[in-house]
């Protein structure tokens, strides 16, 4: 029977679900191990310190890691739907007279491509495919100069860093690789990372940022930004309820995008 399981094999069983399901209920692994809440949240905490795990609002979810940049087509090939209905909510909190900071990655180029092209706005941007989409647009936008970035079809580097240090923004909106409770927002590129610090701080207003589900319990090789520094996430409807909570007791306000509805 399950109360006979030492902690090594309750640790090891938790461990397989969440290879499976990403993300457990507290609930359900009482149910699993036949444990008690105290044993399990004990195992909670061990596996956390190993970096197994973090632990969430009602439950935990997986960690995991992501040593090397995507490429960009890969990126942008993974979960289409949901990053176009995420860019296209992230466009519409943009109001006229807005200069806006944005960085690379599939999301915020689906999010460039929905902002109305008339709208009266200033981009700052370093995502070089979103600026040649938007060719007819008539808002006026800048590519911050640097270094190509192949990877990430972006620019960053020492000249582009030069260029944003002119530059304040009222609101800015990024795209990240990886969002975690303990390790905060990531990306794998450290140039990538020294470009949006810099736009966070040079943002006299809102930071947001624009991820799918699949994003959370990621963590990359380079912080941008803690949760606490992140005003408004805005994501797709199949992020966990249980996330949710976790997010809103560090004030973070979550923005869903769903075909159907947009809730606040």
């Amino acid at each position: 029977m399950s109360k006979s399981l030492i902690p090594a094999q309750r640790r090891e069983r938790i461990q397989e679900y969440l290879a499976l399901h990403k993300i457990v209920r507290m609930d359900d692994l009482y149910k699993m191990l036949d444990a008690s809440e105290a044993t399990v949240r004990r195992d909670l905490e061990w596996l956390e310190r190993e970096g197994v795990l973090e632990r969430t609002h009602g439950g935990a979810i997986l960690s995991q890691r992501m040593t090397l940049e995507p490429e960009y087509v890969q990126r942008a090939s993974s979960n289409p739907e949901e990053k176009r209905l995420i860019g296209e909510l992230a466009a519409s909190l943009i109001e006229d007279g807005d200069i806006v900071f944005i960085n690379s990655g599939s999301t915020t180029a689906q999010m460039i491509r929905h902002i109305r092209g008339d709208a009266g706005i200033t981009v700052f941007t370093n995502n070089l495919i979103a600026v040649l989409e938007s060719g007819d647009a008539r808002f006026e936008q800048y590519l911050i100069g640097g270094e190509f970035q192949p990877h990430s079809n972006s620019v960053a580097g020492r000249f582009a860093i030069d260029n944003l240090r002119q530059v304040y923004a009222n609101k800015a909106i990024l795209g990240v690789d990886g969002i975690s409770l303990i390790h905060g927002c990531t990306v794998p590129s450290n140039a990538e990372a020294e470009l949006v610090k810099l736009m966070i701080e040079r943002t006299r207003g809102e930071i947001f940022i624009v991820a799918d589900h699949t994003k959370w319990g990621v963590v990359s090789n380079f912080q941008i930004a803690t949760i606490d520094e992140v005003d408004k996430l805005i994501t797709d409807a199949q992020i966990d309820p249980s996330t949710r909570e976790t997010l809103a007791t560090h004030s973070v306000n979550i923005m869903v995008a769903s075909a159907n509805q947009v809730k606040v």
